[in-house]
């Protein structure tokens, strides 16, 4: 399955950068759609630093359209081993860099005024004190919040969207559920989450793997979970 995708991967790739190239726009629903999944393979490979070589992928797959492809699959089959090795090598470096750079972050942010740190490893500061109670991890919840990266970029963002969430807080990840149980009703808390209680080592939309994430949330309003209720 995923030397499938990987190879769909791959031509979706090589087709968003020919289009670029040749100055191509899609006439049909099927050119469209196959654009954007060129386009988002390009940019989730540009995240990850694969190192593709698009050209020299166009100029396989138009050999293999030719027939002139000349490679056995044991060669084949080798190479892309080397290189899948090479990938995932180059991903835990990455993993390791983002978490090294993730522990100096917190350990700079402990020492600001307002933020303190729970025996999990969370971080938080109060910037607007409110005047409800606290919800429970069984509560369902209505918040606003904005999430970015350590680096200031946002990823995620229901202020933007102008439309606040409600979700149960044992639906969420670690640093969510215990910070937002921090909170009044009413109030607006930044929350620091380190890796290991966010998304780990995985890659998360933009979200790098092994990162640090930060919220501004405002929590709106607490509907605690009925009686009976699963």
């Amino acid at each position: 399955m995923k030397r499938i995708v990987f190879i769909i991967g791959l031509i979706a790739l090589t087709f968003s950068a020919t289009a670029q190239k040749t100055g191509y726009q899609p006439k049909t629903f099927n050119d469209s759609a196959s654009y954007a999944i060129g386009k988002d393979m390009y940019r989730a490979w540009e995240q990850q630093g694969l190192g593709i070589d698009v050209e020299a992928v166009a100029n396989a797959l138009l050999n293999c359209k030719a027939g002139e492809e000349q490679w056995a699959d044991t060669v084949m089959q080798n190479l892309m081993m080397r290189f899948q090795m090479a990938v995932e090598e180059r991903q835990q470096e990455r993993v390791k860099e983002n978490i090294k750079k993730g522990e100096e972050f917190l350990a700079k942010n402990k020492l600001e005024k307002g933020v303190k740190e729970t025996e999990s490893g969370l971080q938080y500061k109060m910037i607007t004190a409110g005047n409800g109670k606290r919800p429970t991890s069984s509560d369902i919840v209505k918040v606003h919040y904005t999430g970015k990266l350590i680096d200031g970029t946002t990823f995620d963002s229901s202020v933007e969207r102008g439309e606040p969430i409600t979700f149960p807080l044992q639906q969420v990840i670690p640093g969510w559920s215990e910070g937002v149980q921090l909170m009044d009703e009413g109030s607006t808390y930044m929350l620091y989450i380190p890796h290991k209680l966010a998304y780990g080592e995985q890659q998360a939309g933009i979200i790098p793997p092994g990162s640090v994430i930060i919220f501004e949330v405002q929590l709106l309003e607490i509907n605690p979970k009925e009686e009976g209720a699963e």
